[in-house]
């Protein structure tokens, strides 16, 4: 009897910690991620004064062609090796974890001078098929050491998140965007558009000494031992080929949507989905943005035991849905007065699709934490077939979305799109992985969609003083639930009333 007691209790604390750790780290990035985008906006509000439209327009440029050549050629170990490094750091072998981390770091100075090496020999195609104006060649080959250097820190990343080095990652995240507007307003200001490739080298190279501050001190560097140590970790690199191709497929269907509105449509409508998207994406990523920081190492320590991993993505879905429920539903209302702050009321007819694109981040949360599983397993080439089903069936539904309602299709085709994903990774993993939902899973998520449709028929529905009204007791009820549920899930209550008295008695 008293082991029973003594076990429910390990359980209830257990459950306790879980959900608890999950909401501070969400918290943590998601915080570290709006810090960034409000900073990011004070940069690029005064890089866009110092350079103008068109210095703008080719730091663009070539941030996108080092992030493709970076992306395509690092093999994905920035990604895939937090896996295994996940799975040793739980193991407690230091002698095992001490030896894989000399593989990822050999594996990842390969990728970096192959990177070097693409960026250098496909200068003169990069540059002829990018630029329509003069030879920037010698550009992107001084914009190669950019490529290695994003290519060593990404390996160095992931063996901090394999060893749950959270708050060294929150304080890189934050360093590296405070780093990004102190090497680029004086050198633009000195220099202008000619201080663009210096800067995104010295970005690079900044983001990786504050990288390997942590981990080099943490796991030191070591030459010794490391004789063939590239034939082993070919797991690591195929699970991580895998992850690659799914995201060049991705970017792939990305640019054939907007060629295609832009031959249906012009520019401006382009510009329209690209603001609708950006927006509820980004919205959506401050809460997303501790999956893969946080989530993804935790998942895949546990992923051979389908109770642990049935519990690790319940868990998360369930936080992930009370934490950004409020989110949208007061998104839903405030988007006629978000778009014209951030960007200018020409931009108001994307407000319809960002409104049906924001009901399908509930989706999103659902889904999401179960998307992982097959990455957490090792099995990338289900994760690539489920990425180009989701992939083609969303261009298919986009184009004709915007054929039949225009702007607003879009929206309509996105949305039927997520639940097409949702019916599609649950019932796979379902069959595959024994993946089982709880019932709080779908009653959490079944409340703060009833209330998202809820909100989505008031906006249209309800006018003048009435509608900030609606908002307000809408939001309050989304937000009322979402602290009840938490405060029994988690001390959340008892915490912040503690900090509250001890502030106000100090």
């Amino acid at each position: 009897m008293y082991f029973c007691v003594l076990k429910v209790i390990i359980m209830d604390e257990q459950r306790e910690k879980g959900y608890g750790h999950i909401l501070k780290y969400t918290g943590i990035f998601g915080g570290v991620q709006g810090l960034n985008i409000l900073i990011g906006l004070v940069r690029n509000k005064i890089v866009a004064w110092l350079l103008g439209p068109s210095g703008m327009g080719l730091a663009s440029l070539f941030n996108s062609s080092v992030n493709f050549i970076s992306q395509a050629t690092n093999l994905g170990i920035s990604f895939s090796a937090v896996r295994h490094v996940s799975e040793l750091f739980d193991s407690g072998d230091e002698a095992r974890i001490s030896h894989f981390i000399k593989v990822v770091r050999g594996w990842c100075l390969l990728t970096a001078l192959l990177g070097m090496l693409v960026c250098v020999i496909a200068g003169p195609l990069l540059s002829s098929y990018t630029f329509s104006w003069g030879d920037h060649t010698l550009h992107f080959v001084l914009l190669a050491p950019a490529v290695a250097l994003l290519a060593i820190a990404g390996g160095e990343t992931a063996i901090l998140k394999g060893a749950r080095r959270l708050k060294a990652l929150a304080v890189i995240q934050i360093y590296s965007v405070f780093a990004a507007l102190l090497i680029s307003i004086p050198i633009y200001y000195y220099f202008g558009q000619s201080g663009i490739v210096p800067v995104i080298v010295l970005m690079a190279l900044a983001s990786l000494l504050f990288t390997i501050r942590f981990s080099y001190r943490l796991y030191p560097l070591r030459l010794s031992g490391v004789n063939g140590i590239l034939g082993e970790g070919m797991e690591m690199v195929r699970l991580g080929v895998a992850f690659v191709l799914a995201g060049i497929l991705g970017s792939g269907v990305e640019v054939l949507i907007r060629s295609y509105l832009n031959v249906k449509g012009d520019l401006d409508i382009v510009g329209f989905y690209n603001v609708g998207f950006m927006m509820t994406m980004t919205y959506g990523g401050m809460v997303f943005s501790a999956m893969e920081t946080d989530y993804f190492p935790r998942l895949s320590a546990v992923n051979k035991d389908v109770a642990l991993s049935n519990q690790t993505v319940n868990r998360q879905i369930e936080v992930s849905v009370l934490l950004i429920g409020p989110m949208l539903v007061a998104l839903l209302f405030v988007t006629p007065l978000l778009i014209p702050l951030l960007f200018t009321h020409e931009f108001l007819p994307v407000v319809d699709m960002m409104r049906f694109t924001t009901l399908a981040l509930y989706l999103r949360a659902m889904k999401l934490p179960v998307c992982y599983l097959p990455l957490a397993k090792g099995d990338g080439r289900s994760y690539l077939v489920l990425e180009a089903i989701y992939d083609v069936t969303m261009v298919g539904l986009v184009m004709a979305g915007y054929h039949y309602w225009g702007l607003s299709g879009t929206g309509i085709a996105l949305l039927v799109a997520s639940v097409f994903e949702f019916v599609l990774v649950y019932t796979f993993t379902y069959v595959r992985y024994h993946y089982r939902p709880t019932p709080f899973v779908f009653i959490y998520s079944g409340v703060h969609i009833l209330l998202g449709l809820l909100a989505f028929f008031l906006v249209y529905t309800v006018h003048g003083w009435g509608y900030w009204f609606v908002a307000l007791v809408t939001t309050l009820i989304a937000l009322g639930f979402s602290l009840i549920v938490l405060h029994q899930k988690t001390s959340l209550w008892t915490k912040l009333t503690t900090n509250l008295k001890q502030r106000f008695h100090g």
